[in-house]
């Protein structure tokens, strides 16, 4: 899997991914020259100037031109971002310079949850039924059109944040002004905001990457701990999925109708998608991988020796022709969730929970002293709990035992 000559990759890592170590391991692995894209400038910039380059993530046009330049004198053969707002910069970046890209109004409707919305619906892709609402209207008269239960959504938030469900027309008037608190506080210029029909059923979620058009499911993972609401705090997923093959089938089916829908043909997709009676309804789809640490659960190859972040790269590159299947265990994360607000003192019982049969390691990336915002206001988690075993009946019981170890505590913010 020798690169080609002189290859050079473009890596858009934000200074707040928690994905840089893995990407930079990938990319030094696939033996390409690497080239990492930030918003802060590094002190090493101007000894590595191949390596190393500042780029005004939230400005493209600007970034493009910069990247145009840069290119002159050290040729790209691939960008790759790894968050929603990268994703796009990549594909405008790609595009600028000629190489392949997803089209840019397919990534742009996936990072928007209201147009992903419309363009599903138009195009019979089940959806939950929904409208916009705007930010400054009268939440009493809203709250009277809209179904019940429902969930409140802003547009271009991650992390469930901002997402809350209402049962009844006093509930969604709070509910609305919260979440345009949330939004104030986040620096959002939404002026509206989606409000959903709730979609009751266990929850999914589908690692996959499109290989020209077609979706090749790297893992399908189960969300064993209910996600009912008010607030939609993500925790446990663990693959493979426990659902029987015909229900898996048709949750596929859906996630690629999806991709086709919006018009994504290459590169990774991280879906969400609930399952009831009714058969599957996506969520949401997202153009870049799984978020978080979270990818650390997934390896490839006979030997286990591909990250999620080798595959993905190997895909961008063009160096990985086949990939992988998926190692032959069960294998899955826990999002250990902030249990309240307020300042972080410590998190004790790491050597216990380390200690339980297989748990992989307990990653805390939440650091003392910082302050502790649950959903929905909140965005990131305290850390991360991997595990490996036979079944995933035992990897979710080793997670639990896990959580349970931990001992997180929190002082009052000052």
């Amino acid at each position: 899997m020798d690169a080609p000559a002189r290859a050079r990759l473009l890596l858009l890592l934000p200074t707040t991914t928690y994905r840089a170590d893995a990407f930079v391991a990938a990319a030094k692995d696939l033996g390409w020259d690497l080239t990492v894209a930030s918003e802060l400038p590094s002190s090493f910039q101007d000894q590595h100037p191949a390596d190393l380059i500042t780029l005004p993530l939230d400005s493209p046009p600007a970034a493009a031109e910069k990247v145009r330049v840069f290119a002159q004198r050290y040729p790209l053969s691939a960008v790759v971002g790894v968050d929603d707002d990268t994703a796009v910069l990549a594909t405008i970046l790609s595009q600028a310079l000629g190489l392949p890209a997803n089209p840019l109004a397919a990534v742009e409707a996936a990072r928007s949850k209201a147009r992903q919305r419309q363009v599903l619906c138009e195009r019979g892709v089940p959806v939950p039924e929904f409208r916009l609402v705007a930010l400054d209207g009268d939440p009493s008269q809203i709250a009277a059109k809209v179904p019940y239960p429902c969930v409140l959504k802003p547009i271009a938030l991650s992390a469930s944040r901002g997402v809350i469900r209402a049962n009844t027309s006093e509930e969604f008037a709070a509910a609305h002004s919260r979440l345009r608190s949330i939004l104030e506080t986040a620096g959002a210029d939404d002026q509206e905001y989606l409000v959903e029909r709730y979609v009751p059923g266990p929850e999914f979620a589908l690692e996959g990457l499109l290989i020209d058009g077609a979706l090749q499911v790297l893992a399908l993972f189960d969300k064993p701990d209910p996600l009912e609401g008010p607030y939609f705090e993500e925790t446990i997923y663990v693959t493979p999925s426990r659902l029987s093959r015909p229900q898996q089938d048709r949750v596929v089916d859906c996630a690629q109708r999806a991709a086709a829908a919006l018009g994504l043909v290459q590169g990774p997709v991280h879906v969400e998608l609930r399952l009831n009676d009714d058969g599957p309804w996506l969520i949401e789809l997202a153009a870049r991988p799984i978020g978080g640490k979270c990818g650390r659960v997934l390896r490839f190859g006979d030997r286990s020796q591909y990250s999620l972040e080798y595959v993905i790269l190997g895909h961008a590159t063009k160096t990985m022709i086949e990939v992988p299947p998926r190692e032959s265990c069960a294998a899955g994360v826990m999002m250990i969730p902030t249990p309240t607000a307020g300042i972080l003192e410590e998190v004790g019982g790491l050597e216990e929970a380390r200690a339980q049969p297989g748990i992989e390691d307990v990653v805390i990336t939440a650091h003392r002293g910082m302050e502790l915002v649950p959903l929905p206001e909140g965005s990131r988690y305290l850390g991360f709990i991997f595990a490996r075993g036979e079944t995933p009946r035992q990897v979710e019981a080793a997670l639990r035992r896990a959580h349970q170890q931990l001992d997180i505590r929190v002082g009052l913010t000052p």
